[in-house]
């Protein structure tokens, strides 16, 4: 027999008297579940609700609330029951600076100068509002009201395509954002930089990056566009246009390079580092 570790013993009892591991002895006991389909719950509560019950998590700091909505991919028309869903965080209430806008001009003029951007918000995270969204889960307000609202901003900004699910097909802004992304990355843009351009976050320019360097490797498999599509979970659209910019790497030394630099890295970061040079022993 071998010897026994009596510091990984110890490790072992602390374990044991988790909350994890108490839950995950609930859900055997309970439902007569194996261990791995335990874990496996167990799993699923940490990526749901885990989020939300950390103080530390700073999910809805104070105006901001916390939204599940509908994935930018899904195309308008499909049932909402049978959509794909995100939860995104969006800044509702801009402190001093809204708080001025109310007493001065009204809850009309404060839902118009926030829609847009609540709207833009969402599709930064790669998910699409709608009217209902708006009008029940924000300003708690009519969807008549939020019509109106939205006829104004149509009127006041005619060139502005507020990006509602109900403007947003698999065409138009979604596919512009995130190829316009893309190809700024391959132009050598950092993430900072990208996010000034086109006011997005930085975790959502990074998940559009790694969609991308992901469509890539599957393409350089040999995978064709549906078989991408379908392991990525994205519309077939977005992928064509990523295979696009492919092509485009692939007659353009500029954006090869900065492709190169993509798929090792995996995003582009911050501000790009040089490749340490490895010294020769010979």
């Amino acid at each position: 027999m071998g010897r026994r570790n009596k510091g990984t013993q110890r490790l072992q009892r602390l374990e044991a008297k988790t909350l994890d591991a108490k839950f995950l002895a609930e859900v055997q006991d309970g439902l007569n579940c194996s261990p791995f389909e335990a874990r496996a719950v167990l799993q699923v509560v940490h990526e749901v609700y885990l989020p939300f019950l950390d103080p530390a998590g700073g999910n809805a700091p104070p105006g901001r609330i916390t939204l599940v909505v509908v994935d930018a991919d899904e195309p308008a028309g499909k049932p909402v029951a049978e959509c794909q869903k995100r939860t995104v965080c969006l800044a509702v209430h801009r402190a001093v600076e809204d708080d001025r806008l109310l007493h001065e001009r009204g809850p009309a003029a404060f839902r118009q100068a926030r829609i847009l951007d609540l709207c833009q918000q969402a599709l930064s995270q790669g998910a699409l509002l709608t009217r209902d969204d708006l009008a029940s889960r924000v300003f708690f307000v009519s969807v008549r009201t939020i019509t109106r609202d939205l006829s104004a901003l149509r009127k006041a900004h005619p060139g502005v395509m507020i990006p509602l699910r109900s403007t947003v097909h698999d065409i138009g802004p979604v596919l512009t954002h995130r190829t316009e992304i893309v190809r700024l990355a391959l132009e050598g843009k950092t993430t900072s930089q990208i996010c000034r351009i086109l006011r997005h976050s930085p975790e959502a320019v990074a998940n559009y990056l790694s969609t991308f360097t992901r469509c890539v490797h599957l393409a350089r498999r040999g995978m064709q566009v549906s078989q991408i599509a379908f392991l990525l979970r994205r519309g077939k659209a977005l992928i064509g246009r990523y295979l696009d910019l492919l092509g485009e790497c692939d007659r353009d030394k500029n954006l090869a390079y900065h492709l190169d630099e993509l798929m090792r890295l995996g995003t582009c970061g911050g501000e790009k580092k040089p490749r340490r040079r490895r010294r020769s022993h010979g």
